[in-house]
């Protein structure tokens, strides 16, 4: 029997692009709501409760909500919000931290999917903190630069606007409160003694995210070597060759993409490491439907081309 999966949140750009990756696939059912009743609590629960798996495309307050409208104990859950990314009983859903965490993803029940800076972050800390290259009480920085569309339709109504402030056509930095929502995640997962310095950057381009964390002291050599050692293998997230193959990073150059590719450049004991992805791909809907083809035993990149 084909496991029955439900998107709740279908209307907003992740459930688009998690429907889109989906909706030509035979060997899965989709449920989907009426339009008229898609904010029926009733018929919300209903589909919630009949679905294998369901992706929760919602802000925080109404994932947490749609959780406790879960009554059948077989209903497995992937939450691309906020909400429960750092709460307990929730597995942090990057399944490349490493082989047990890809076991821990197929078994449980409910699964946090990363949010899409915070897998810029932690693709390239995780491993080197974890293996020994770069002490966890190091003081990381890093700058993160999206395309609009991680923003929802408010945003990309804003930029796509032929009104818009002609300032939109430059670099909008934000968080400059240095509290940016993923921080908790990148902080914990990591296991980093302080949260890092990190500041967000929208660009004027829809998809596509580019993610530098920056290690002065440290030599691109070594970064390099742990960072390969702990993808070899991983179908989804790859080590350029030592100093990239351009000479410049476009970060709209994995837009529509699925994978994930780290580039690692510098001299002497100066380097940086970019995390090159699309924001709705191993960002956001890409990463879901990863942990979905996980926890259901379907090839890992099953409709993600």
């Amino acid at each position: 029997m084909k496991p029955k999966i439900y998107i709740d949140g279908k209307e907003g750009t992740t459930g688009l692009q998690i429907y889109d990756r989906l909706g030509g696939r035979d060997d899965i059912e989709l449920l989907l709501i009426d339009e008229a009743k898609r904010k029926d609590t009733e018929e919300r629960r209903r589909l919630l409760n009949a679905a294998d798996l369901v992706f929760l495309c919602l802000p925080d307050a109404a994932a947490a909500e749609a959780v406790s409208l879960i009554e059948n104990p077989k209903t497995r859950v992937i939450d691309a919000s906020t909400a429960h990314r750092t709460a307990k009983g929730w597995v942090y859903g990057f399944p490349e931290l490493s082989a047990a965490q890809r076991d821990y993803i197929a078994v449980q029940p409910r699964v946090a999917n990363p949010g899409c800076h915070a897998t810029g972050f932690i693709s390239s800390v995780y491993p080197l903190v974890q293996g020994g290259a770069v002490h966890p009480g190091f003081a990381f920085t890093c700058s993160s630069l999206t395309g609009y569309t991680g923003g929802g339709k408010k945003l990309i109504a804003e930029y796509e606007d032929p009104a818009r402030d002609p300032l939109h056509e430059s670099h909008r930095i934000y968080g400059l409160t240095l509290r940016h929502k993923h921080l908790p995640e990148m902080q914990r997962v990591c296991g980093l003694t302080n949260p890092p310095v990190f500041v967000p950057i929208l660009g004027d381009f829809p998809q596509g995210m580019a993610t530098t964390v920056y290690l002065p002291g440290y030599e691109p050599e070594r970064i390099h070597e742990a960072l390969s050692r702990h993808y070899e293998g991983q179908r989804l997230v790859r080590v350029a060759p030592l100093g990239g193959t351009e000479p410049v990073i476009y970060a709209a150059a994995k837009a529509g993409q699925n994978d994930l590719e780290l580039i690692v450049t510098g001299s002497g004991r100066q380097t940086i490491v970019t995390a090159l992805f699309d924001n709705l791909g191993k960002g956001a809907s890409g990463a879901a439907v990863q942990n979905m083809n996980i926890m259901l035993g379907f090839d890992e990149t099953a409709g993600l081309t």
